[in-house]
């Protein structure tokens, strides 16, 4: 019964994503990225695009599979490096490659996560703040240089930690409740969500 359960959840999650892949309207959360000024708007930013939503929860994956104090150090410099990005643009520097190396996070954190990688603290923490700044200088360029802009900057930040909590409540419920493997599968499936995106 245990063994059903497994894989009916393991299913579930991969149906899940499986539908997100056939939805090409959703891959990029930065082509067409509609309004970008407001609280409310930044908040709502994250979730719009695959690419960023599912970066965003892996990190949270990630952290929970690891476990120990990169729960919530990850994470943090996930969000910190973030806003750095942001502030380059701001200041007009400029990064090449802003597409690719949000693609490549989600492609990379998957194979760390199909794969169990343990990395020292300290070197899972710079890999995430390395793809943490192109999110954020991509987010930078999205934002109006007003108050308005500033609030959308404070709410897809905020969003932004929402889906690493989710992503890091989703590996804790799945070790306790299915198995440490259901998150390596979770993490096959996002590597394939990598590579559609690589093709896409």
């Amino acid at each position: 019964m245990k063994s059903y359960l497994r894989w009916s959840s393991t299913l579930r999650w991969s149906l899940c994503m499986l539908v997100a892949l056939v939805v090409p309207s959703v891959a990029y959360a930065h082509v067409g990225v509609g309004e970008t000024s407001g609280f409310v708007h930044g908040l709502g930013h994250p979730v719009s695009g695959l690419d960023h939503f599912v970066a965003m929860v892996s990190v949270g994956l990630w952290a929970a599979q690891r476990g120990g104090r990169s729960v919530w150090a990850v994470p943090l410099s996930f969000v910190s490096v973030m806003a750095v990005g942001c502030l380059l643009c701001r200041v007009d520097i400029s990064i090449p490659f802003i597409e690719q190396g949000i693609i490549a996070s989600v492609l990379v954190l998957g194979m760390l996560i199909a794969a169990a990688a343990r990395l020292p603290l300290v070197a899972s923490s710079l890999l995430v703040a390395l793809f943490a700044v192109f999110h954020g200088h991509a987010h930078g360029t999205e934002m109006p240089e007003t108050l308005s802009g500033f609030a959308y900057g404070v709410g897809f930040t905020l969003a932004t930690g929402f889906l690493h909590a989710f992503g890091i409540g989703l590996g804790l419920l799945a070790q306790r409740l299915v198995s440490l493997r259901a998150t390596q599968y979770a993490g096959g499936v996002i590597t394939a969500i990598g590579i559609y995106l690589c093709i896409a």
